[in-house]
Order: structure tokens, then C-alpha cells, then sequence
């Protein structure tokens, strides 16, 4: 006998560096990588086509049908089912388990719930749901079709991740979950997003493709309009966009919230969401509003842009939902257009989102593929075609072993007393009754087991009736499975019993989602979402710039800041632009309704525009459609600009007039329609007139000599009517003013020299 092995003997004194296996890093990592992405693919992120469910909602169902929370049954603590959960078949966190449970039991989030929730559940605002030791759960009728069929050997079942249970490979039941119920996710290198469909249309376009299995695509999108959102919404895509979309199994979708005032007393007003409160006010109301929108998200955005007025033609937005979805928005004023405003608010906010389509799922093989509606709908009716194969097949097993004890049973029943003799008697009765009788291992020990309470029962009759029945309905199911028409025939029979439940005449199977293409966006600025008020516009000297309410009178004194005084005072509308010419020949534009109030001094002009240091304000002006201007610089040169071409909303401002050397920009006059000519007076006190034909319109440059000089520059310009003759300011007190008619003298081509002015013409060379 050998000595005990010391503490020693049993240690591995092998080199640990032996394990070291060699090999390039880049094909262990790729290699180690891919078996990850393959498991997020196959095992997490994708759902399977056949029951539209991933393994966490699949194992959710079935340790909730294990407890017995079918909706006849009382609820049970979520707690119960998310530990029975993460501890016999999903091996991951308790709060990705309890927060996939949520989200199947809302009514926000799923259009058909799996799971019907009792306490706080979360809800539409964004709030989370409560613990799960305080909520309670239990399945719904729509689940529990879903699994209709577990029990009849219709799927596989495989070990769990430890090999203690079982779980079922999918879920069988008749229930077009993908479709019905939509899924996202994200896995390694693909995603998938699927919408929620109407139920009853997805059945009917089913149902067309068994009976025409080469329908056109096109035919199929006729019965599914498109997506069925569980909190309604519109989808304003054309059904062109929409059908190729769905033909390809990708695209996107434009969804917008609806407007609706179900309470109006005019049926147009309740379409479009406006309540007449009297005197003219009114009030747009919101009541349903994209998927996956928050709406405490939404009205935040609303309240948001108030705020930083991007909607001034907004006075207030009010929450006032209870079970249903009731936002309130208060326009500032009734003159404001109910359709501005919704586009406004579409454009704006979360209203109108995108939801994009990626149908990526996995197919019977576990592989992820990327299908249209007709291929998906092909593949989940192959699959149901062979759930309804392997049902049958297990219902002919169960028949064949029932009709084995049913015909030992006739002859125990013929044969009564001496089966009761050898049980009696012998010591071993099975092998005894086998042999006598003929009967079969399965037989006799059924025999055996038979309680004597039984034996009255065994009445030839009953028997006989029972095997009759079980042989016709095995002649049925033999049909059944030999014949892929009637397999088909009865596919369809249980598809329109399983539409009765989810018909368009019923709460839950109604539609919601309205397909609806977008009628033209209206075309709108931010000018269009200005309230019109009068103002009066003040620029003194200094350059500060108020602007007061009303059209005050323009000859009053206002107050300036010491050493300052008046420059510019015109009337204008909140609704319009002020367009500011710089001495260098930049042009500016502001918005009237964002000038500084009156009260004070205003403010100074260059906190609003990049003006430059050495430049002064040279002009100021309304702009109207179709205003042209007369440009010069001090230099000589000049051309006609249209003001619509001036405006540049930026702080940096247009360069219009180019200008050399110390030139300057000169003259800027409107130019009043019918006017045809330009006068042009030099420091040189020379004046020219020709033709207005003869000047450019452009938007910048320099522009085209007006009078040509030998010493000095320009000094003024301005067009008139040559019929009417050229007009001046005269000097002194008052508004007088002098009209030379006889002026065809002075009228040659233009940059020419000119010649003296008439007698009285004023000595500063301006025009007034």
C-alpha cells in the first residue's frame, strides 16, 4: 500500500506561460467580436418575424402564463414576475426586465398591450412607472392568443441558460404581433423599426395573399394603409412615398399630432381644432400627438419658443389633459390665421416628427433580413402554415395513443369478469391479460390502473361512441395535413374568427393613425407671426434708436441724451423692415418690432449692427415692393437699386454702393413711379438732366458715371417728371419750393459736364 499523497503531490508545477496560445491579435479580437455581435443580433436586439417578440418580452410571457396570470385570474406583484424572471430564464439586470414589462402594458407605447398593468405604469408626460414592488400585472386576452397553442406541440422548446427549465423557441399563437405591435432596437451593425399596424387590415391583406399568392404590392397597400401609431397621429406622405417604403422595407414617414375640437359647434371648426369663445376669440386645440413624443416634452417646447419669440402670434399654451389629450394654444390676438399658427407650431416643435422605417428582422433561420410588406407577410404565413402542421401532427399522436386505450378499454369491457378472474388470481395479471387478450404494454397497464369505481363507467356503447368520433376526427386532421388547400382553408377560417376581435367597429381595433397627405405647407417668415401695431421710429445723431407706439406726431421734441439730437423720424408698422444705409455704402435691415421701446433713449444702433467706426448713418428708410433707389457716391458714380435686393438680416449687413478712395455714398433717394429723368448737380455748382433709361439697376457695384468733373465731386441727385419740370427746396423758414419748367437746356446724355444751374437755385447744390 502506497503512502497518502502529501499536500505537495497534488499541486500542477506546470508552467502557467504553457496556456499562451499564439496568434495575431486583430483575428482573436475580430474572431471574439463577432460571436458578440452575432448574440446582440440574434439573441437581444432583433425580433423573430414569426411572433414579432425578443427573447426578454418572450420569457416575460411565458413566466407570466407559468404563474397563471391569465386575465381571468387576480393581478400579481410585478415583483414576482421580473424575479422569477432574471432567475429562471433571463440572466440580466431586474430593471431592463421590469422596464421591457412596462413598456408592453402601455397603452402609449404598445397599440395592442400584452400585459395589462395595475397601478403606476408611467405615462404619456414621460414619467417613469413605479417600483415593481408596487405595481401588479397580469396577461391580456391579446397575449394570450398570441401564445394560443403552446401546449399543443406547435414549437419547440429549448433549456434555459442554466438547463434547470424550459422555455418555448417563439410563440405560436395566430396573433400578428410584428406587425400589430411594431418593434425598435439597435444590435451590432444594424438596427431595426418597425411601426404598429391595424390588425384587421394586416389579416385582410393576409388573407388576399393566401387566395393570390402573386398579388401586386400595390394591391396589398391598398388594405394596409400604412402604420396604426397607439397614440394616433397622421401621416401626411404621399401613398406613393408610403408604398415604396413599404415595397422595399425601408423609408421614413412624416407624422404630425392632430388638431381637433370635438365640442365645436361647426364641423369644420372641429376638424381644425378651433373653439369660438365669443367676440371674435378663439383657441386651437391639440388632442392627439406624435409617437413617442412626451407631451410635458412638447408643451415645454411650445412654451420655449414664447419665450425666445420664435412665435409672437402665440399668447399661451395650457395643459389641460385628463385620461385624454387635451392641449390648449391662446393666439395673441383673433386676427391671427389659425393655419400660420399650425404650421408655425409644426415647424417648431416635436408636432411633426419622422419616423423611419427599417423592416429588419429575423427570418425561420435565425437570419436578420431587411423585407418589404409582401415578403414579411409570406414568411409569417409559411410559418403559421407549419405551426398549423406540427399542431396537427401532435393532435393525430394524442388521437392514436387515446384510441389504444379506448380499444383495450372495449375489450376489458367484453371480457369484464375475466379480467377481474386473472387479476384476482394471478400473481403477475399484465404479461397474463397481453397474451389472452392481445393487448398492448400501454393497454393492460391501463387496465390495471382503472379504479374499480371505473368499471361501471366502461359501458360498451360510450366506448364505442368515443373511439368513432376520435376515428373520424383523425380522418379529418390526415386530410388536413396531406392537403396544403385545406391547410390554407383553415388558416384563412381561423384568421377571420381572430379579426372578429379586432374588427373596425370595436375600441380596440379602430383606427387611429389618419393617412392623410399634407395639403402645401403654408409659406410663412417670421414677419408673417408679427402682431401689426403702429410705431414711430426715432435715430438721433449719436446713433441711439427707439422706436414709440402709435404714429405720434413727427414734428414733436422727444429727449435726447446731452450733446445729442434728431437725425431720422419716420412712421412705420411692427410688421416691417428698417433699412439703414451706412456712409460706406453698407446697407442694414431690422426688424421694426424688435426695436428698443421709447421710454428711455433707446438704444445704441451698434449693438445691433456691425457698423464701422469711421462710417455714419447716411439714411433711413421703409422699404416697400417694388421701391427703387437712387445710389451715388461722392465720387460721381451711382445706379438704380430695387430695395427688395438691399435686405440682408444679419448683423454684418449688405455692401451695396463700392466706393474708392475717400469717396462716400451721397445720395440715396426713393425714386416715386413715373419719374423719367435724373438730375445730377456738382460742388462745382454745374447741373446736368438726362434720361433715367440711361442709369443701371443693380444690386451692388459701383454703378455708371452720372457727370463727369474736373475738380471736386457730387454733390446731389434726384429724378422727376420732365413734363412737370425740375423742383428745389428754397431756403429760409416754411416748405417752399421752386419749379423750373424750361429745362430742356440742361438735359444732355449722361456724364456730361452740365452747365450752371437756373437763377435761385440753392447755393448748399441740394434738391432738398
Amino acid at each position: 500500500m502506497s503512502d497518502p499523497a502529501t499536500p505537495n503531490d497534488s499541486i500542477d508545477d506546470s508552467d502557467p506561460f504553457d496556456l499562451i496560445v499564439d496568434a495575431p491579435f486583430d483575428a482573436a479580437l475580430s474572431e471574439r467580436y463577432l460571436v458578440y455581435a452575432l448574440s446582440t443580433i440574434t439573441a437581444r436586439s432583433l425580433p423573430d418575424l414569426r411572433d414579432g417578440l425578443k427573447p426578454v418580452h418572450r420569457r416575460l410571457l411565458w413566466t407570466m402564463r407559468q404563474l397563471k396570470l391569465d386575465p381571468s385570474n387576480t393581478f400579481k406583484k410585478s415583483a414576482r414576475v421580473v424575479g422569477e424572471v432574471i432567475g429562471k430564464y433571463h440572466p440580466h439586470g431586474d430593471t431592463a426586465a421590469y422596464d421591457a414589462m412596462v413598456r408592453l402594458a402601455q397603452d402609449f407605447s404598445l397599440r395592442y398591450p400584452l400585459v395589462e398593468g395595475q397601478g403606476n405604469f408611467g405615462n404619456i408626460d414621460g414619467d417613469n412607472a413605479a417600483a415593481y414592488r408596487y405595481t401588479e400585472a397580469r396577461l391580456t386576452k391579446t397575449a394570450m392568443q398570441l401564445m394560443e397553442g403552446l401546449d399543443a406541440g406547435t414549437v419547440d422548446f429549448i433549456p434555459t441558460y442554466n438547463g434547470e427549465e424550459e422555455e418555448p423557441e417563439l410563440m405560436p399563437g395566430l396573433f400578428p404581433n410584428l406587425l400589430a405591435n411594431g418593434a425598435s432596437g439597435i444590435a451590432v451593425g444594424m438596427a431595426t423599426n418597425i411601426p404598429s399596424h391595424n390588425v384587421a387590415e394586416v389579416i385582410d391583406a393576409t388573407l388576399e395573399l393566401i387566395d393570390n399568392p402573386h398579388v401586386e404590392h400595390e394591391a396589398l397597400m391598398e388594405i394596409v394603409k400604412g402604420p396604426d401609431f397607439a397614440t394616433g397621429g397622421q401621416v401626411v406622405d404621399s401613398a406613393e412615398a408610403i408604398c415604396e417604403a413599404y415595397r422595399t422595407g425601408r423609408g421614413s414617414f412624416r407624422l404630425r399630432g392632430v388638431f381637433s375640437a370635438p365640442e365645436a359647434d361647426k364641423a369644420e371648426d372641429q376638424v381644425a381644432g378651433i373653439e369660438r369663445l365669443g367676440g371674435g376669440q378663439w383657441q386651437l386645440v391639440i388632442t392627439e400627438i406624435p409617437y413617442q413624443v412626451q407631451k410635458g416634452k412638447l408643451i415645454e417646447q411650445i412654451a420655449q419658443a414664447i419665450a425666445d419669440k420664435k412665435l409672437p402670434i402665440l399668447e399661451d399654451v395650457r395643459d389641460e389633459s385628463d385620461e385624454t389629450i387635451r392641449i390648449v394654444l391662446v393666439p395673441r390676438s383673433r386676427n391671427v390665421d389659425p393655419e400660420l399658427l399650425k404650421e408655425s407650431i409644426f415647424k417648431l416643435t416635436e408636432m411633426e416628427t419622422r419616423f423611419g422605417l427599417n423592416m429588419n428582422v429575423l427570418n425561420s433561420a435565425r437570419t436578420p433580413m431587411v423585407m418589404g410588406l409582401k415578403e414579411l407577410l409570406e414568411n409569417w404565413t409559411r410559418a403559421q402554415i407549419e405551426i398549423l402542421q406540427r399542431c396537427t401532427q401532435h393532435r393525430l399522436n394524442k388521437i392514436a395513443q387515446r384510441l389504444e386505450l379506448v380499444e383495450g378499454y372495449i375489450i376489458a369491457f367484453l371480457n369484464l369478469d375475466r379480467v377481474i378472474e386473472i387479476i384476482r388470481t394471478q400473481d403477475e395479471p399484465k404479461p397474463v391479460m397481453m397474451t389472452e387478450f392481445g393487448l398492448s404494454d400501454r393497454q393492460a397497464e391501463a387496465i390495471l390502473n382503472m379504479r374499480l369505481r371505473s368499471l361501471r363507467k366502461l359501458e360498451e356503447m360510450q366506448l364505442r361512441g368515443e373511439k368513432d368520433e376520435l376515428l373520424a376526427e383523425q380522418d379529418d386532421l390526415q386530410k388536413l395535413l396531406e392537403s396544403p388547400a385545406r391547410q390554407r382553408t383553415r388558416l384563412k377560417k381561423d384568421l377571420r374568427s381572430l379579426r372578429k376581435d379586432y374588427a373596425e367597429d370595436t375600441k380596440l381595433g379602430a383606427r387611429r393613425t389618419r393617412i392623410e397627405e399634407a395639403a402645401p405647407a403654408v409659406e410663412f417668415s417670421m414677419d408673417a407671426m408679427i402682431e401689426k401695431e403702429p410705431v414711430t421710429v426715432i435715430l438721433s445723431q449719436k446713433g441711439w434708436i427707439r422706436a414709440a407706439k402709435g404714429h405720434v406726431d413727427l414734428t414733436q421734441e422727444f429727449k435726447y441724451k446731452e450733446g445729442d439730437a434728431l437725425a431720422f423720424i419716420l412712421h412705420a408698422q411692427t410688421t416691417d423692415k428698417l433699412l439703414i444705409a451706412a456712409s460706406d455704402g453698407r446697407f442694414f435691415t431690422l426688424g421694426c418690432d424688435k426695436l428698443p421701446g421709447a421710454r428711455g433713449f433707446g438704444e445704441p444702433l451698434r449693438t445691433m449692427i456691425d457698423l464701422e467706426s469711421e462710417a455714419s448713418i447716411a439714411k433711413m428708410l421703409v422699404p416697400k415692393d417694388g421701391d427703387r433707389l437712387l445710389l451715388a457716391s461722392s465720387s460721381g458714380k451711382g445706379f438704380l437699386a430695387e430695395t427688395k435686393e438691399l435686405l440682408a438680416e444679419t448683423r454684418k449687413g449688405r455692401q451695396v454702393v463700392n466706393l474708392k478712395g475717400d469717396a462716400k455714398l451721397q445720395v440715396i433717394r426713393e425714386v416715386p413711379e413715373g419719374h423719367d429723368h435724373v438730375a445730377a448737380v456738382g460742388e462745382n455748382r454745374k447741373l446736368i438732366v438726362f434720361n433715367i433709361e440711361e442709369m443701371p439697376v443693380m444690386a451692388r457695384g459701383q454703378g455708371v458715371m452720372l457727370q463727369r468733373y474736373r475738380d471736386g465731386g457730387l454733390s446731389d441727385a434726384t429724378t422727376f417728371v420732365l413734363a412737370d419740370g425740375l423742383s428745389w427746396k428754397m431756403g429760409g423758414s416754411g416748405e417752399r419750393t421752386r419749379t423750373e419748367n424750361d429745362i430742356w437746356q440742361w438735359k444732355v446724355a449722361r456724364s456730361a459736364a452740365g452747365r450752371m444751374p437756373p437763377q435761385g437755385f440753392p447755393k448748399d447744390n441740394r434738391f432738398g
